[in-house]
């Protein structure tokens, strides 16, 4: 009985691991800053139909160069900083900045995306250096 136990496990498993090879494996995961130019910083900002961003805070240094991207995790968002005059919509999603002011700056949804709209917001740290 226990053989035949163990005979049925190895064979799931291979026919498992033939459907992986034939239909995808998983992606490896992709260091996205790799590929940055040196002394680039990339802000990945995901945004949700839960009316939300991934992070309440954001923070760079002042004087950095930051590759910020926006990613649209499910929904259609835009994101917008008017202190800095920043709007990251539409085909333009992602934007290399130098930020030289120090402070804190409100991020918020650019594009009405229904009910949780006006409370989508974030916030951009700049420490000084």
């Amino acid at each position: 009985m226990y053989k035949w136990l163990m005979f049925v496990v190895f064979i799931a498993a291979s026919v498992l691991g033939l459907y992986l090879i034939t239909f995808n494996l998983p992606e490896k995961p992709v260091d996205e800053s790799a590929s940055l130019p040196e002394g680039m910083v990339l802000m990945k900002i995901q945004a949700s139909n839960d009316f939300v961003f991934d992070q309440e805070v954001y923070t760079v240094k002042q004087g950095d160069t930051v590759r910020m991207t926006l990613v649209n995790k499910s929904g259609i968002h835009g994101l917008e900083i008017p202190e800095l005059g920043i709007t990251l919509e539409g085909d333009e999603l992602q934007k290399d900045i130098v930020f030289d002011k120090p402070g804190e700056y409100e991020i918020a949804c650019s594009i009405p995306c229904g009910t949780g709209h006006a409370t989508m917001k974030s916030t951009l740290v700049v420490e000084a250096a």
